[in-house]
């Protein structure tokens, strides 16, 4: 399962997708809208994204997940569309036999989806608004 959403975000899918019996560890990620960005108040946020290319992606970074952590099971999704603060934007779920390696695959994911991922943020504040780009993260 590695798809976008205009609708609200539903753990319950992701989790049965890879939850399997020799999982000890589940792991699950929510990307929440904050209210407050570099000392800005925010209203709401904006996502768009090339949705073929986003999911094509979105797979490829699963991919990644597996190649490197063999044992593990990863879902994930993002939504689209016009969120308000404390909705969730994005949500990976990582099953594995142990605890470490669900939470070392489930960062990798998170941070391989901020890099890869053609999806696109506009953060719009009390005092105006911006599409922002994505920070790379170091492995």
């Amino acid at each position: 399962m590695f798809d976008l959403t205009e609708n609200a975000l539903d753990p319950k899918p992701l989790v049965d997708d890879v939850h399997e019996p020799g999982s000890g560890a589940l792991v699950l990620f929510f990307g929440v809208v904050r209210d407050e960005d570099q000392g800005r108040k925010v209203r709401y946020l904006e996502y768009d994204a090339y949705r073929s290319m986003a999911e094509k992606e979105m797979r490829r970074v699963g991919a990644e997940v597996i190649a490197r952590w063999p044992s593990t099971r990863i879902a994930m999704r993002h939504r689209v569309g016009r969120l308000a603060v404390g909705e969730t934007a994005l949500i990976v779920a990582v099953s594995a036999p142990h605890r470490g390696e669900a939470f070392e695959a489930c960062r990798h994911a998170i941070d391989r989806i901020k890099e890869v991922v053609p999806i696109w943020k506009k953060e719009t504040w009390e005092d105006g608004e911006a599409w922002l780009e994505g920070h790379p993260v170091q492995d």
